[in-house]
């Protein structure tokens, strides 16, 4: 863990300097300078960093950065939970521990078989956490809308959590994002409806705002759909998808990568953003944009997308990497899906809580 995150400094030293960023020591996950430091003590047993980190984030309204840093958090400690477990007894009713908690309990439960009754014992707790928290947080109902898509709640329960997020933060990404995905699973054929929602979110969201790559994320959903119920790829019906929304897929890509330059290279905060993109702008064969993502990205890998094909994250993406930097001077081809992996997961089950 501590000589992860010294190659985390090391290679943030690099970025910082005028030299180009230096991408073959890639690191997978790797937290941001603010995140850092809480997820080291966590290590130790310590959650007075974390509780600190979260509520910073409270009181300033960084509800994107939350979403993030509440979500990484409690992938920590589905390992190592010592430290959320003193935080919570010393402070019951802390709404960044019960976020945090409410977070680790939908992580526990989605990958399990019985995932959708788990899910549902769940939501009156993670609910209820939201409800604590106040009328300003939408992140603990972004939760609530995580375990309502995984326990395949019905729409009408679904729309009332939905309501209760935007009415806080009507341009959360993460609300956003788990509201794409309820309609995708919901609807797997539905692209041009998923597209709709993500174009209209992100026209109505501010310059600078995170929703605004909501329509990536939307492309994704479309360019990785697989048959109803079977849990395969189908080339021929994903084919026809980029054939009929190929120019609003592009355009989707055009839109990230205008949000791309918004950031400095070898950023952590838009590695997320950017290696979703590369893995949209490979499935459209546009290899040339392919490429300079890639090299915005310089070394921080996000296991989302490429946990979408593969159980090596990294290894996924070494491995487009490489295949991008052999034919950077292709074109874009107007009916390419080629796919970065082989996919492993079905629709509705590939994204987990939390994925961006």
């Amino acid at each position: 863990m501590l000589r992860a995150f010294l190659r985390t400094a090391a290679a943030r030293a690099r970025s910082r300097s005028p030299r180009p960023a230096q991408d073959d020591d890639v690191l997978l996950d790797a937290p941001d300078d603010r995140l850092a430091p809480a997820l080291v003590a966590a290590a130790r047993g310590e959650h007075g960093p974390a509780a600190r980190l979260l509520a910073g984030t409270r009181d300033n309204a960084e509800w994107d950065h939350r979403d993030r840093y509440a979500t990484r958090l409690a992938a920590f400690a589905r390992f190592r939970s010592e430290w959320l477990d003193t935080w919570r007894a010393a402070a019951p009713d802390d709404p960044d521990a019960l976020l945090v908690a409410a977070r680790l309990a939908v992580h526990r439960h989605w990958d399990s078989p019985a995932r959708t009754e788990l899910l549902r014992q769940v939501i009156p707790t993670v609910v209820a956490a939201a409800e604590a928290a106040g009328p300003a947080d939408p992140v603990p109902w972004r939760t609530a809308l995580d375990a309502a898509r995984g326990a395949g709640a019905e729409h009408a329960e679904f729309e009332h959590l939905w309501e209760q997020a935007v009415r806080r933060s009507p341009h959360h990404y993460g609300s956003h994002v788990a509201a794409l995905e309820y309609l995708a699973a919901a609807s797997p054929d539905a692209h041009g409806e998923c597209l709709d929602f993500a174009e209209t979110a992100a026209q109505e969201a501010p310059e600078d705002a995170l929703v605004r790559a909501l329509p990536l994320h939307a492309a994704f959903t479309c360019l990785t759909a697989t048959a109803t119920g079977t849990g395969r790829h189908t080339g021929g019906a994903t084919a026809a998808a980029v054939r009929s929304h190929r120019p609003r897929l592009d355009a989707a890509a055009d839109r990230a990568i205008t949000l791309s330059a918004a950031h400095p290279a070898a950023d952590p905060w838009a590695a997320e953003l950017r290696n979703l993109l590369v893995y949209v702008l490979v499935r459209l064969e546009r290899h040339q944009d392919a490429a300079e993502q890639l090299r915005l990205t310089g070394p921080y890998v996000t296991s989302f997308p490429w946990d979408r094909d593969t159980d090596d994250p990294l290894g996924g993406f070494l491995r487009v990497r490489a295949d991008v930097r052999a034919r950077p001077e292709q074109a874009a081809s107007p009916t390419g899906t080629a796919a970065p992996g082989r996919s492993r997961r079905g629709h509705g089950e590939r994204v987990r809580p939390g994925d961006h």
